[in-house]
């Protein structure tokens, strides 16, 4: 009798420990929007107008530029540097006759994207420290920055634009932003092999400040991949897709339209240059690295927003400016293995109030640096772990029976005819994160189209891998802040 009270009383203690959190879950999903509107026929107009040859000029998209005023107020340092971001579309003329042989384009490059990411994770070291990177942050600030961003959408690419000045006097190039790279470089003059772009060659002799340098610098020991010639240090980097890049390494002065520059910048400066990079002059590495440009640049934060892909309007690409007050933070993790990518704390995912029935260990990292999430700009479909895609999936299907199915579409399993309607109700997918915060997902961010008859496909994709990532079409429209200092990623909806 006494054992039976004992074990009675000992299932009481654990049922009253568990209430709070339960009760606190269930308030948290409750409040959320179960559903959310998808404006189907402006969507649709989209993808016709991201196909159009109508495109803007440089001296047009900086007139817009100049009279763009910011959304949200920065902080009071007297420095604020921001550049816009821009699509593709804008840029270069379309590859492609209609949207599905983009989106199979984009599908194909997203792929190898991912692909890329997990080896760069499998091949680092287990015992990585950036103890000896050290010299290399020897710049001063922190000082704000600012330049244009857009979408890389037309060409087939997932990728976003940013706008930046190189070299004194300064000249200006689209160059595609990646959290996930650490390495800057553009092509350059005199070019063995260089694929299309859409400004003039960069040519180092036409600036005062580029500087080569040399094989026992601080910053050439960095390189994971590096050489030698007559004392020039080299500089070699390859993606999952077969592209790469390989030049010399220099230090630049870069400029961030008229919000400020930032001298004496590792860059590599690219004289063979292959792959699927059409339209940008090269990449600005945005990762956790030593070497990337918000590590150059003594960031203490930095900050972007993804406009709709298929649109041809601009956001921006901010430095150190204050983030909109009603953000929705996340824990900022860092991987011992690999420093370059941004992992964030998430509990679990709910779809229409509906909390996924997976374990929240499924989003953690281990000991060996395996699993987590991270966020990332340049991967285009959010990957998850096959039971928690699963489990996402058949939690939309049950929701969305108001939506035709459609069948399947390449990587997307889960797809919906739309072409009878105007507007139609989606279930409202959303992160919960470590801390209790909750972001809810606009309906765009949740099911994309694939052609231009009303084909939609959600959004997501299961992968086998450990590391799972959340990208850039979840990110769209949303302002993503990266606390540096307070290790903290932070989501605000409708901020571009």
């Amino acid at each position: 009798m006494a054992s039976s009270f004992s074990n009675f009383l000992s299932f009481i203690i654990i049922s009253v420990s568990f209430l709070p959190n339960a009760l606190c879950r269930r308030s948290i999903t409750s409040s959320l929007p179960h559903s959310q509107i998808l404006d189907v026929s402006k969507s649709i107009q989209n993808t016709l107008q991201v196909l159009s040859p109508n495109i803007k000029s440089l001296q047009q998209q900086e007139a817009i530029e100049q009279q763009q005023q910011p959304l949200y107020s920065s902080s009071s340092s007297s420095y604020a540097f921001s550049v816009s971001i821009y699509p593709r579309s804008s840029l270069v003329k379309p590859q492609h006759t209609d949207y599905t042989s983009l989106t199979l384009s984009r599908l194909a490059r997203d792929s190898a994207r991912v692909s890329s990411l997990n080896a760069m994770l499998q091949l680092s070291p287990t015992n990585f420290t950036d103890s000896h990177l050290k010299s290399v942050r020897t710049m001063s600030g922190p000082e704000e920055f600012q330049t244009p961003l857009i979408s890389g959408s037309s060409q087939g690419s997932g990728e976003y634009f940013a706008r930046l000045g190189v070299g004194e006097p300064a000249k200006e190039f689209y160059m595609a932003i990646d959290t996930g790279s650490d390495i800057n470089w553009l092509q350059c003059e005199p070019c063995d092999e260089c694929y299309q772009q859409t400004d003039p060659i960069f040519n180092p002799s036409d600036s005062s400040t580029y500087n080569q340098l040399s094989c026992d610098s601080p910053v050439c020991a960095a390189l994971e991949l590096s050489g030698c010639y007559t004392d020039t240090c080299m500089y070699q980097v390859s993606y999952g897709d077969g592209s790469f890049t390989k030049g010399e390494l220099a230090t630049e002065t870069v400029s961030f339209g008229d919000s400020g520059s930032f001298p004496n910048v590792a860059i590599g400066c690219g004289h063979d240059n292959e792959g699927l990079f059409t339209g940008s002059a090269g990449l600005l590495g945005l990762g956790g690295g030593s070497l990337s440009l918000p590590s150059q640049v003594k960031a203490t934060s930095f900050s972007y927003c993804l406009v709709d892909r298929d649109s041809d309007s601009s956001s921006t690409l901010e430095f150190n400016s204050a983030g909109p007050s009603d953000s929705v933070f996340a824990p900022l993790l860092r991987n011992s293995r690999r420093d370059t990518f941004f992992y964030v704390g998430l509990e679990g995912i709910s779809v229409g109030g509906e909390m996924l029935q997976v374990p929240a260990s499924i989003f953690q990292m281990d000991d060996n640096g395996r699993g987590g999430i991270i966020v990332d700009s340049g991967t285009a479909v959010t990957r998850l772990q096959s039971s928690a895609y699963n489990a996402l999936r058949d939690t939309f299907v049950k929701y969305a029976q108001n939506l035709p199915s459609a069948g399947e579409f390449e990587l997307f399993d889960t797809c919906f005819d739309l072409s009878s309607m105007s507007t139609a109700n989606v279930p409202t997918v959303a992160f919960h994160f470590s801390g209790g915060r909750t972001l809810p997902l606009h309906a765009q961010n949740t099911v994309v189209p694939i052609d231009s008859s009303g084909k939609y496909c959600l959004a997501f994709a299961p992968t086998d891998e450990s590391m799972s990532i959340i990208g850039n079409v979840q990110q769209q429209g949303t302002r993503v802040s990266y606390d540096l200092t307070n290790n903290l990623v932070g989501f605000s909806l409708d901020k571009c």
